[in-house]
């Protein structure tokens, strides 16, 4: 006879099956994507996110609930922050699933991501190696408040909107890499291919900001 789970082991799988229900949910994974990058409030994010204010802060609620971010009170604002990097880590493993397993994801990164990325992105290795030996020059595309809340060590911040008219700061016989909020941040898409128009040699990271930090490599803030 095939034994079951004793009670503790059920009311712990329980417990987890309330932060898996929390995460489901696109509108939160994009809040958690927003987090990433550092504390914000509650108007900040529903900006950024397209929802009402309202909304928002009532995903942000389920979401503390749960314990996947935290809140402090700074005045009569309520900022929110990750409550800390091994949620980053459950969202990496999150997508590798998805991307491995599920034909829509596949899809899409096929049809959209993809062909918009003929290059082979380079890993966070190999971005170190190379940044340690003076080889690449990096760029932050992000906003600049998101770049001063916790960047790559040695990278220059140029936000996606300035790069055509900075394009004077970046050494024209160097790689280069940007890289932005995560793997689907289409910002650094849209850089690499403006740099490319213009003759750089330029490249994207694999990941964002939050995967480089969660796993421990150099960074910094202003």
């Amino acid at each position: 006879m095939a034994s079951t789970p004793d009670l503790p082991t059920r009311l712990l799988f329980a417990q987890f099956a309330v932060v898996a229900k929390a995460l489901a949910n696109e509108h939160r994974l994009m809040l958690l994507q927003l987090l990433a990058q550092g504390e914000r409030g509650v108007e900040t994010l529903a900006e950024m996110s397209g929802l009402s204010v309202a909304n928002t802060s009532q995903h942000l609620q389920h979401l503390r609930r749960t314990g996947v971010v935290t809140a402090r009170r700074q005045g009569k604002r309520i900022l929110y922050r990750l409550a800390d990097d091994v949620v980053v880590t459950l969202l990496s493993s999150l997508r590798q699933v998805a991307e491995r397993n599920v034909a829509e994801v596949q899809r899409l990164l096929d049809g959209y991501f993809r062909e918009r990325d003929s290059l082979e992105p380079i890993g966070r290795e190999e971005l170190l190696k190379r940044m340690r030996r003076g080889m690449i020059t990096v760029i932050d595309v992000r906003p600049a408040e998101e770049f001063s809340a916790g960047h790559i060590a040695g990278a220059i911040s140029i936000p996606l909107e300035q790069l055509k008219r900075r394009l004077r700061e970046i050494p024209p016989r160097r790689e280069i890499v940007a890289y932005c909020r995560g793997p689907y941040c289409l910002m650094a898409y849209e850089a690499v291919s403006e740099l490319r128009r213009r003759g750089f040699r330029a490249r994207r990271l694999k990941e964002g900001y939050p995967e480089w930090k969660s796993a421990g490599l150099p960074v910094e803030d202003k």
